[in-house]
């Protein structure tokens, strides 16, 4: 029996939903959900701004304990009213035998505020005892998964991409690949063509339609990517005249 993947699927629990007129049961991904398996080491969840891959992620988290700014399950802060969605309550996570020895929630947009809370609870060991605030955005990112995620762990991320450059990124999907040998699963929301490279991951697409299984390269992400580093020029010029 295999331990991974340590949450197997979460299924929503769409007949206790009262209505779907309002946030987040109204976005049309959300709104189409019926059971989201996930693979044994990484899976992808992508999709446009406003697609609903933020509020899927989050309600995952909030599901299994995490708090709603992020960081390990300990970490229970919460800032400027941030309540997060109704959704995680109707959702039913199935889980592996095996409960992970590791965790963590790393969410860009709030990883400031639980880097404050580990400062202000002099707790940085975990964090290569390196003041985060005293790191740029992206080694703060690097510094956590080089030096606080362990191994044999779940970790959700929230596009970890906002604050890595291009080379910072293929470092974070080295670090990724090492704590997966380690026996670690990850569910990552990402606009990234770089992570989204992992070999053999599931992505899954958020769209008006619903939530799709794809391939790398059915992805936008690298569609896009792909076509304008071999025709920068021309779209930049195009884009320029519109």
């Amino acid at each position: 029996m295999e331990a991974k993947p340590y949450l197997k699927e979460v299924i929503f629990q769409r007949e206790d939903v009262f209505s779907f007129d309002s946030y987040p049961f109204n976005i049309p991904a959300i709104a189409k959900l019926t059971s989201l398996k996930f693979h044994p080491d990484v899976t992808f969840i992508v999709g446009e701004n406003g697609a609903g891959k933020s509020t899927l992620v989050e309600a995952i988290a909030l599901k299994l304990g995490f708090g709603i700014e992020g960081g390990t399950k300990n970490v229970q802060i919460q800032t400027h009213h941030n309540n997060g969605s109704d959704l995680f309550n109707y959702l039913k996570a199935i889980k592996s035998f095996k409960t992970p020895r590791d965790n963590y929630f790393l969410r860009a947009e709030s990883f400031y505020n639980v880097a404050t809370y580990m400062e202000e609870v002099n707790y940085l060991a975990g964090y290569g005892r390196r003041s985060l605030h005293q790191q740029s955005h992206g080694e703060s990112f690097l510094s956590t998964l080089e030096h606080k995620l362990t191994g044999q762990g779940l970790y959700i991320f929230d596009e970890p991409e906002a604050a890595l450059s291009p080379s910072r990124q293929l470092a974070a999907l080295a670090m990724i690949n090492k704590l997966v040998e380690q026996q670690s699963q990850f569910i990552i929301a990402t606009h990234s063509p770089i992570l989204l490279a992992y070999p053999n991951a599931t992505i899954y697409r958020l769209n008006d339609s619903g939530i799709h299984k794809i391939n790398y390269e059915e992805t936008e992400h690298y569609m896009v990517t792909k076509y304008f580093l071999n025709n920068y020029k021309e779209m930049v010029k195009n884009l320029m005249m519109e």
